[in-house]
């Protein structure tokens, strides 16, 4: 393989997915021709591991996998290397700032996704790995952002200009490929990572190439050593044939 790169660590929502949720047949095409030069692919999502799931089998894939913004980190499909969890009483915190500002949120358990209309009644008795809040009212998105800052031990984030995402200090997207690179014995700066939104960041700034989509956030596309066509336009292939094929 004559490229330096031996690692695509993909965002999914706005990178590698189209708008309406779908992989193109292009962008499918030069994943596959990447794993046959030998680089490792990995899905690297803030979504659930059954959401994201369905997408590597699409793709062919058996390598590692990072979930929830790094807070899973699979070895493989089901068979899980390392997962970090949230302080229950954290949890219960997060949803009563959400409550208070009566807007939408929901949060990811090992067991399920729960959210404003599918509430539990036992916080404590669940392992936690994702709260999550949206709001198009910038004001209120912003007092709940200075509230989380303030009870810290937090990793806070977006998938969209519209939301919060919050994991375990110290838990993103970066360190879960590190773990990746650990597992498959390669360097961070051997790792393409390309993505779209803050929670890609972390990623994007760490890894040896770091690539944002045309439609990224402003921020994440000022971080990126590149800037590829938009989501639905085959960014994924142009960075492919670009920096693995040298085309």
């Amino acid at each position: 393989m004559n490229t330096k790169y031996k690692m695509l660590a993909l965002d999914m929502d706005g990178t590698l997915l189209t708008s309406d949720q779908t992989i193109s047949p292009d962008t499918a095409e030069w994943i596959k021709r990447a794993k046959e030069e030998g680089v490792h692919v990995c899905l690297s999502t803030g979504r659930s591991f059954e959401s994201a799931l369905p997408y590597g089998e699409e793709l062919g894939l058996s390598t590692p996998m990072i979930t929830v913004n790094g807070s899973e980190v699979w070895r493989a499909p089901h068979r899980l290397h390392q997962r970090s969890l949230m302080d229950p009483k954290l949890i219960s915190d997060m949803h009563a700032i959400a409550v208070a500002e009566d807007c939408w949120f929901w949060a990811y358990s090992v067991e399920r996704v729960y959210n404003k209309d599918h509430w539990t009644d036992s916080i404590e008795g669940k392992e936690w790995l994702k709260f999550g809040y949206h709001t198009e009212d910038d004001e209120a998105r912003h007092r709940i952002l200075m509230r989380l800052q303030d009870m810290g031990g937090l990793e806070i984030t977006n998938s969209s200009p519209h939301n919060l995402e919050v994991n375990p200090q110290g838990i993103n997207k970066a360190s879960g490929i590190r773990k990746v690179c650990g597992l498959l014995d390669i360097d961070m700066s051997e790792v393409i990572a390309v993505g779209d939104s803050m929670n890609d960041l972390a990623a994007i700034q760490a890894a040896g190439l770091g690539v944002a989509m045309e439609n990224a956030q402003e921020v994440v596309r000022e971080a990126a050593d590149f800037v590829t066509s938009s989501n639905d336009k085959d960014g994924i292939a142009e960075v492919i044939r670009k920096f693995i094929f040298h085309m």
